[in-house]
């Protein structure tokens, strides 16, 4: 997160602000930590994309040294952190010069350090085209695959922290729409808060309109009950799934549940009754090869959904009409996905192939062998 002090012209920039509720990391140049803060904290951090044929649709050109080569690299060309009131001096300044005034609050997954969530949220909001206020919601991750625990408690640790960002938005008159994207892990977060605030409140904020749910690593029952005590009326719910997500069924042998809501077979019974019953699109991506070996960063690695969606943001369409007809569309405009684990969205599941990837970050090298034949044993023993 160290600026460059010599940006390129030609780059673009991705203006982000950012909510967390991880502790201050004042020594590393990382801005913050994979521990828990005791508050929620703002941040305003600039990111630049290389210009041209060095940038590819659906990956981040990580940096092979700090701070990084802007021609070639993503770098960070301000990183400053914020009070509240001046973290909603961004959102009235963003909101009033976005054409249509519409928020997308973007939540990451499991095994995220500070780092991975905002160049790879940077990388969608770039990639998808279409103007938007991007604000990044970023929870206490330890960016390791071997602290799922610690991950998942996270995530309910902060959940009143995204109650408050979700609020601050909803309750500025300079916004008139908020759209959620949250991926694997963050669904939880984000079911949780939703639900809580439903609860508290008695109904959720008229602004937020849609939610979409990629691969999200949450039991089918607990989802349930999750939409039921939301009440009506509530936002669009998009669901993407893909039953060969090897990840999620690593997750379900973890936790010992029902089928994961990211894997589920949404043509079958009960789930095609009880999706229908509360008004869910459901985007199938089984049939889509994939390069990620667990194939669970399918809708992150496909830059023709990011631009779907992106025009669906920018025409103003609810992202709950897709139906049917947009999932043909991806298939037939497809090519080869082209990339690993994590991609746009790029949320580091937990992969050998995250690990290893030399585009993501030194991490666990000595413990890489053990984690493959974890993941093997499971994969064998489905």
């Amino acid at each position: 997160m160290l600026p460059v002090k010599e940006p390129i012209l030609s780059t673009s920039k991705v203006d982000l602000l950012v909510a967390t509720t991880r502790q201050t990391d004042v020594a590393s140049g990382e801005m913050f930590s994979g521990e828990r803060g005791k508050a929620l904290s703002f941040a305003n951090v600039v990111v630049s994309i290389p210009p041209g044929e060095a940038h590819k649709s659906g990956e981040v050109e990580w940096p092979k040294k700090t701070p990084g080569n802007p021609a070639t690299d993503f770098v960070t060309v301000k990183a400053e952190r914020l009070d509240l009131e001046r973290a909603r001096q961004w959102v009235r300044s963003d909101a009033a010069a976005t054409p249509k005034r519409r928020v997308l609050v973007f939540v990451h997954g499991f095994n995220n350090r500070f780092d991975d969530a905002v160049f790879r949220s940077a990388q969608f909001v770039h990639d998808a085209g279409t103007p938007i206020v991007p604000v990044l919601f970023t929870w206490p991750s330890r960016g390791s695959i071997f602290a799922y625990g610690y991950d998942r408690e996270s995530t309910n640790f902060s959940r009143d922290g995204l109650e408050q960002v979700l609020n601050l938005l909803a309750k500025d008159q300079t916004v008139a729409e908020i759209t959620i994207l949250a991926h694997s892990m963050g669904n939880w977060l984000t079911l949780e808060t939703l639900r809580q605030m439903a609860i508290r409140d008695r109904r959720l904020p008229a602004k937020i309109k849609d939610v979409m749910l990629a691969a999200p690593d949450v039991d089918v029952d607990v989802f349930a009950n999750e939409i039921d005590d939301m009440g009506s009326p509530r936002p669009n719910f998009t669901l993407l799934v893909s039953q060969d997500d090897r990840a999620l069924a690593l997750s379900r042998r973890l936790w010992g549940s029902t089928a994961r809501l990211g894997a589920i077979d949404p043509t079958a019974e009960p789930y095609k009754t009880q999706l229908a019953a509360h008004n869910i699109t459901v985007i199938d991506l089984t049939k889509r090869s994939s390069s990620d070996g667990l194939n669970h960063g399918k809708f992150a690695s496909s830059p023709e959904l990011v631009a779907l969606i992106g025009g669906r943001l920018e025409d103003g369409q609810i992202i709950d009409d897709w139906h049917e007809g947009v999932g043909d569309r991806i298939f037939r405009e497809s090519t080869d996905i082209g990339m690993s684990v994590g991609g746009i969205i790029g949320l580091g599941v937990a992969a050998p192939e995250s690990v290893v990837d030399p585009t993501t970050r030194e991490h666990l090298s000595s413990e890489v062998d053990e984690l493959k034949g974890m993941l093997k044993d499971s994969v064998t023993n489905r």
